[in-house]
């Protein structure tokens, strides 16, 4: 066997190894999503004894375990619902618009303030939740940022060091000159901004709104401290309350319901993640 073929041959068994333990890697991410999936159609009893088993014969409780989540006590399901959608639309609007316009003002000016301020969100990304939250839920109660119509102003703070390290890396590697011809064709900071920054911005803008719509979507810790849960519950703190008398959980209708959270967002990143590619690869080009 020539040097050539040896070389062909390893590096066949290199890529075979690594599919093999990607494949394997991805079951362990799929698993509990399957899991969910079948003890959804479940009757109680079954989820717990044959957690596993595919859910036939007696096991088999079609859509009783969905009806009986949305009409679980004396909550309805779809407030909830309404609740997550406003908090997390509103979320990523004030995260993408405040922290791109914040990004493009770090990477332009670059003095010494901006570093600082730069460093100071980057520094925040590290920081652990549990250190803040209990002063940030007397601060939220004190500012009367207990709300879904407020409660993004929370969630601003808490996304921004993520979505400014992104911004400030793609804006740098944009020309200067774009925003100096517009300059000279009379655009002040704010046109310039809105029509020839934030266009350049899209494929970034879009991968850090999907970042953060799962993550707000699916937070549960964050909502829980600040909002009332007895006037607001999002979709996790609902289903966090399916209990019956003495603390019994209906598993059933649990499943069923964290199924129906988390269809959108797989079927939302599904559709997008084609967007994210695109961002990091536009990077990666103009850088």
């Amino acid at each position: 066997m020539t040097k050539r073929a040896k070389s062909l041959a390893a590096e066949r068994r290199r890529k075979t190894t690594l599919s093999v333990v990607l494949a394997v890697i991805c079951v362990i991410y799929v698993l509990p999503v399957v899991s969910v999936l079948i003890n959804s159609f479940k009757k109680n009893t079954y989820v717990k004894t044959d957690t596993f088993a595919l859910p036939t014969g007696d096991m088999w409780a079609g859509f009783d375990n969905f009806k009986t989540g949305m009409t679980f006590g004396n909550y309805p399901f779809l407030k909830s619902v309404l609740y997550s959608v406003i908090i997390t639309i509103l979320s990523t609007f004030l995260i993408l618009l405040f922290t791109s316009m914040a990004a493009w003002y770090i990477a332009r000016v670059n003095s010494f303030v901006c570093k600082i301020f730069y460093y100071l969100c980057v520094f925040s990304m590290v920081v652990p939740f549990q250190m803040v939250m209990f002063t940030l839920s007397k601060t939220a109660d004190t500012l009367k940022l207990n709300t879904p119509w407020t409660i993004p102003i929370v969630y601003l703070g808490f996304g921004a060091g993520l979505a400014i390290f992104m911004f400030v890396g793609f804006v740098k590697s944009i020309p200067v000159e774009i925003e100096e011809a517009a300059s000279i064709d009379g655009c002040g900071p704010l046109r310039t901004y809105f029509m020839v920054v934030l266009p350049m911005l899209k494929p970034t803008m879009i991968s850090v709104g999907i970042l953060e719509i799962m993550w707000i979507w699916n937070d549960y810790l964050l909502p829980s401290l600040v909002l009332d849960i007895n006037k607001y519950r999002t979709i996790p703190i609902h289903i966090q309350y399916l209990k019956g008398s003495y603390g019994t959980v209906d598993l059933g209708a649990t499943m069923a319901l964290i199924l129906m959270s988390i269809i959108p967002v797989i079927v939302f990143y599904l559709i997008c993640q084609k967007y994210i590619i695109k961002g990091v690869a536009a990077g990666a080009v103009k850088g």
